[in-house]
């Protein structure tokens, strides 16, 4: 297929582009070309579901940008890993398979995008599922993406199950199913004991068409637009050389809520003053571009335990090759393990009409992935906020397409963000006083025990 000229340009071999990139060449008219940033999906660490802590902070698969300092954050930066590899993230994130909540969806829609409300989405959503509990009102079965329950249970997240349940909140098996409020565990875009990301189920099959080209190490550097309108786009190939693809009909920018904004600056679309401070040429002026950034902030807490957790089982060498030959073997054990085992969807008020917040539950303990565990029987609880008011943006360093681009986050920027998470930390803590899980802690080892809602108040002032 000649590359100069194509139907489709498809900028970004993530999540959404490997699905484009399918469903696009499965119309044998449709010329379509992938660019890529970075290589193929051929670390075999990327398809080893626990392998997320050797590919995050691995710059050869992973982006590994940092945010700037933020405020909210008492001056912190947070790594923001993400994929630069064929399924972007879906390679190396934790594997978690959730929706959204039917409420969102139909929220957008209310506001004026038609299509995108629940009943609109839901279709397309169980046309790309094959769900292993099999076909239901919301579930399918023979789509591309493999969904599977845990292959692995753990007696800590049973237990903060159980406690959850005894606070009062209700079990749920389904929470992708007709309500997402409640407690249970997590579904997991697995298969067969391997990662399904969205290269191994929308690109695999489609590898072979000939009317689709997938271009890794294919740096774009800019969209090319004549007339108003965007007719192709400028990349760097591996060696370097600047190389020109024009489409027909669509260049599609897929490259994430990082490298799309980047892309369209260094493009000249965006908020003039800012471009022209970088030397760039105004193509187009849209202030919007980079603004309205939003990210779910988690908040963890660890706590030590009474008995061993997974944290005691991987320190030991003999335990390891344990844990490797079982998943060699049996495709079972903790190498099958996602991000976190057990999921909580609640409300933090009976004012709230739904879930505001999330709990992620893990069976082991660590200040960042890639890290290793703590040296001593943990597990975590992480309180993530659903629906954050506090925006952020991108901004450009420069105009050189392989500089970072600055990123604020504007973490807790808001009233509510805050009393969200404060409130969420408080739940956490009364779930950890009901059995049986509170026979299971020992201590709060962070934030602490000590940190009391009393001294979040005294901050407000």
């Amino acid at each position: 297929m000649a590359l100069n000229t194509v139907d489709y340009v498809i900028v970004g071999g993530g999540s959404a582009g490997c699905v484009l990139a399918n469903r696009l060449s499965s119309k044998p008219g449709n010329r379509v070309v992938l660019l890529e940033a970075g290589p193929r999906d051929w670390n075999p660490w990327i398809h080893v579901p626990v392998g997320y802590f050797k590919t995050m902070h691995n710059p050869s698969v992973d982006w590994c940008y940092k945010t700037e300092p933020d405020v909210g954050l008492n001056g912190r930066r947070i790594d923001w890993p993400r994929g630069k590899v064929l399924g972007g993230s879906s390679s190396l994130n934790g594997l978690l398979y959730v929706r959204g909540q039917k409420e969102d969806y139909d929220h957008w829609a209310a506001l004026g995008n038609e299509g995108w409300g629940w009943d609109d989405v839901l279709p397309f959503f169980k046309r790309s599922e094959d769900q292993e509990r099999g076909a239901d009102d919301y579930h399918a079965v023979g789509g591309e993406l493999s969904v599977s329950n845990a292959r692995i249970q753990r007696p800590i997240c049973d237990a903060w199950v159980k406690a959850a349940q005894a606070e009062g909140y209700t079990y749920n098996p389904d929470y992708n199913g007709a309500s997402q409020e409640g407690v249970g565990y997590f579904q997991l875009t697995t298969r067969n004991g391997r990662r399904c990301s969205a290269s191994v189920a929308f690109l695999n099959p489609a590898r072979k068409r000939s009317n689709l080209q997938i271009i890794t190490h294919a740096m774009v550097e800019k969209v090319l637009i004549e007339d108003g309108r965007a007719v192709g786009v400028r990349y760097r190939d591996r060696d370097g050389d600047a190389k020109d693809i024009h489409a027909n009909a669509e260049v599609i920018l897929s490259a994430g809520a990082i490298g799309s904004p980047h892309i369209l600056m260094l493009s000249g679309i965006g908020e003039p003053g800012h471009l022209k401070s970088k030397g760039i040429e105004v193509t187009h002026a849209l202030n919007g571009v980079g603004r309205g950034l939003q990210d779910h902030l988690q908040a963890r807490l660890v706590f030590k335990c009474s008995e061993p957790t997974l944290n005691d089982e991987v320190r030991s060498l003999f335990n390891q090759a344990k844990i490797a030959a079982n998943y060699a073997l049996f495709r079972s054990g903790p190498m099958t393990m996602a991000a976190s085992l057990a999921v909580g969807f609640l409300k933090t008020s009976a004012e709230v009409d739904r879930p505001d917040i999330q709990f992620h539950i893990q069976p082991w303990s660590a200040d960042s992935p890639g890290e290793g565990v703590h040296p001593f029987s943990a597990f975590t609880m992480s309180v993530c906020q659903l629906r954050p008011q506090s925006r952020g943006e991108i901004r450009l360093v420069d105009k050189n397409p392989k500089s970072h681009p600055v990123i604020h986050p504007n973490y807790l920027s808001t009233q509510l963000d805050c009393d969200t998470i404060v409130k969420g930390v408080n739940i956490a803590r009364r779930i950890g006083c009901q059995s049986p899980l509170l026979e299971k802690i020992a201590e709060e080892f962070r934030p602490s025990a000590e940190l009391s809602m009393e001294d979040y108040e005294g901050t407000l002032d």
